[in-house]
């Protein structure tokens, strides 16, 4: 039978393993803010700062006033500065491919490639094209560090210096072990959203400049959208 003292010893272990338990769980459900905006961005900044990377990324693009929703997904690929190209796989096949200057969107279904200036739709982070020069970020946008933001997440708000009614406001999400941009959720002035999720980074890769041109297929149609 056990005697008082060795039930009084049982009940306070018990005691201390519930606080514990309760005090993991109170710090596991604070968002993280360890980190001062300056030091995220810094770190973001070491992240990125290899010749290029390459990245999985899920699409959701929403038009508020036709109430429609799209998805897509595919492979990224950048190279700095200013070099991208977005491999579409689903729901149909399509590519962009800039080298900072040009544009290229082939649609190998409709038989025809668009051409443009890059800076017209990957210009004052429009597109995620910070991601191509982050640096862009410090010059181009006012920053701040949301309160609010997911718990496991640091998220920053963006703001572009030059007003535009196409580009409102981007919202990053960082992971705080490895400062890989998770999320980039763009907004403009009209209430339309685009949501690009990204996923298996691949850093410090020597991605050729090849890749980031693009050769007319003969045959397919041409437009021109700049004009």
């Amino acid at each position: 039978m056990r005697n008082f003292f060795d039930i009084r010893r049982s009940f306070f272990r018990a005691f201390c393993a519930g606080v514990l338990l309760m005090s993991s769980l109170f710090v596991l459900s604070l968002p993280v803010f360890a980190l001062t905006l300056e030091e995220i961005l810094e770190g973001v900044e070491r992240r990125y700062s290899g010749s290029g990377f390459s990245a999985r990324f899920f699409q959701i693009s929403t038009l508020k006033a036709m109430q429609m929703t799209e998805s897509a997904s595919g492979r990224l690929y950048v190279k700095h500065p200013g070099k991208m190209r977005w491999e579409y796989e689903a729901p149909e096949k399509q590519v962009i491919i800039t080298d900072g200057k040009k544009l290229w969107i082939y649609r190998p279904e409709d038989s025809q490639v668009m051409v443009g200036k890059a800076p017209v739709f990957f210009g004052e982070g429009k597109g995620a094209g910070f991601l191509s020069d982050i640096r862009r970020i410090r010059k181009n946008f006012q920053l701040s560090l949301q309160p609010e933001g997911e718990k496991s997440r640091y998220v920053i708000k963006l703001i572009p210096k030059k007003k535009t009614y196409d580009l409102a406001a981007v919202y990053l999400s960082i992971l705080p072990d490895t400062f890989d941009v998770a999320q980039v959720i763009t907004q403009n002035d009209y209430g339309d959203e685009t949501r690009i999720g990204l996923s298996d980074f691949s850093y410090d890769q020597k991605l050729p400049d090849s890749l980031f041109e693009f050769q007319i297929p003969e045959g397919v149609d041409i437009v021109q959208m700049d004009e």
